[in-house]
């Protein structure tokens, strides 16, 4: 189990994301407009740069959404693999079996 506080860190730079993500969009736009004035453009980085550096998409981390674990993390269940390999040996997951040969 992550630490309590990793988790709520991740879970505030995603509601920072989520707040700031139309505002970052407007600005780049105007940044890659290159028929804008020079100055505009500046302007538009510093303002760009004044907002919060955890309102970044980039900065989020994938985790398990049950144990909070940042490695071996699939995408697709939003589970790592070992809390994938526990649910399906109890067979909570649809479809999924334990493989023999």
């Amino acid at each position: 189990m992550a630490k309590k506080s990793m988790i709520e860190r991740e879970l505030k730079r995603a509601r920072l994301v989520k707040l700031h993500a139309s505002k970052r969009a407007a600005l780049k736009a105007v940044l890659e407009d290159q028929a804008r004035p020079m100055e505009e453009r500046f302007k538009a980085s510093l303002k760009l740069a004044s907002l919060p550096r955890n309102s970044s998409a980039t900065r989020l981390h994938n985790r398990c959404q049950l144990t909070g674990r940042p490695h071996a993390y699939y995408r697709k269940l939003k589970l790592s693999r070992i809390m994938l390999r526990d649910l399906a040996q109890f067979g909570q997951i649809p479809g999924m079996v334990k493989s023999s040969w």
